[in-house]
């Protein structure tokens, strides 16, 4: 800690609680996270291997696939090891030091706008695939799907900026004990001396737009291709083309949930307990994709 202004002092490092209300488990709590993050990392680098050393898969919807693949592995690096690491006790494993803590909370908002715009881009490829195949080959180019991931993750990085920027500004002068296993906002926020009613509303428009903005795109997407679907006389045709959609269904649904329950609201830290849980939803639900997307 070091003099911040009289009477005060700056928090310089922050303590993770992460679930300190089940320590008599953690042995336990460890082995189950530590094979759940081996499955993750063993699953996504198996897909983005099959993709590239399988020609047959050179196709823009496993393009996008390997992007959410990386994607993926990095999500879940930022914060589980860390949290395994509190779990054994290892020195520094509870503790995260301030700029460590908001660059940790940069990446994980960083990592998940860049997720919903890809999930969006997947919608559009299998709207142009199902709505308009014969279209398909200028419309989903390798160049335009180049350029869509670039899209993608370029507004993935610009998200976080205004919002870490006054995450900065704020002071910590208090109590240093994060209620949760990761840096993010609404914990942090809850700690804060200092006034979080912008930050509160920044947070609430940014996260309403980046989910409004892909979703809606999602949304789109979708009701062209039931539309379409309806269309189709053909209940094999219609069963074929709904099959090439499902994963990519089920991933929006447990995805989009997660992140409207959790991040569009204007209550600091309400609930956060239970937020533990859903973050640990959140980091496992790109298992619900599978090679055949």
């Amino acid at each position: 800690m070091q003099s911040h202004a009289p009477n005060r002092t700056q928090v310089t490092e922050f303590v993770m609680a992460g679930f300190a209300e089940v320590q008599e488990a953690r042995l336990l709590l460890f082995t189950l996270f530590l094979t759940m993050y081996l499955f993750t990392l063993v699953e996504n680098l198996a897909i983005i291997l099959v993709v590239a050393f399988d020609h047959r898969l050179q196709r823009p919807m496993y393009f996008f696939l390997t992007h959410l693949s990386c994607l993926e592995i990095w999500y879940t690096s930022v914060t589980v090891p860390k949290m395994l690491a509190g779990f054994v006790g290892v020195d520094g494993g509870k503790t995260i030091s301030y700029v460590s803590c908001l660059s940790q909370l940069f990446i994980f908002t960083f990592l998940g706008a860049t997720e919903c715009f890809l999930l969006a881009a997947m919608a559009y490829d299998r709207y142009v695939a199902i709505c308009l195949p014969l279209r398909y080959g200028s419309l989903v180019s390798w160049g335009t799907c180049i350029r869509l991931a670039a899209a993608c993750w370029l507004a993935g990085v610009l998200t976080p900026v205004v919002p870490i920027y006054l995450m900065s500004k704020l002071t910590f002068c208090g109590p240093n004990v994060v209620n949760h296993f990761f840096c993010d906002a609404s914990p942090l926020l809850a700690l804060a001396c200092s006034d979080v009613a912008l930050k509160e509303r920044v947070d609430f428009l940014v996260s309403l737009a980046v989910l409004l903005a892909s979703s809606t795109v999602i949304a789109v997407s979708y009701g062209n291709i039931v539309w379409t679907l309806l269309h189709i006389r053909s209940a094999a045709e219609r069963r074929k083309a709904f099959s090439t959609c499902a994963a990519h269904l089920t991933v929006v649904s447990l995805f989009y949930g997660t992140l409207f329950f959790m991040y569009v609201r204007t209550k600091v830290a309400s609930s956060i307990n239970f937020n533990k849980v859903v973050c640990l939803l959140l980091h496992r639900h790109a298992n619900a994709q599978s090679p055949h997307l």
